[in-house]
């Protein structure tokens, strides 16, 4: 990967959406909802305040949640989607 997100901003890429409910429902892919759960791949230098940087709460390799309509969906050389986010549209980090 060759993307290197700045300041507060964070690389993620996306996790699979389930593709069964739990009754065993196959669900198409037409249906399914955009997912909000990703890792965490690159992350920035951190955010300014004044003249400090405070670095991300999160960091490489972290499972986070985010806002269903953040950030911003790109793609790689290889056809791979990650989504750059800013630290603030992250909700959660998953244990």
């Amino acid at each position: 990967m060759n993307i290197q997100p700045l300041g507060d901003r964070v690389l993620v890429k996306p996790l699979e959406a389930e593709e069964r409910t739990k009754g065993g429902i196959v669900i198409p892919d037409t249906a399914k909802e955009k997912p909000q759960e990703a890792k965490v791949v690159a992350v920035g230098k951190g955010r300014r305040d004044g003249d400090k940087v405070l670095p991300l709460e999160v960091k490489v390799g972290d499972k986070v949640l985010y806002g269903k309509y953040s950030g911003t969906e790109i793609r790689d050389k290889e056809g791979e989607d990650y989504l750059i986010l800013r630290e603030e549209d992250i909700l959660a980090i998953v244990k």
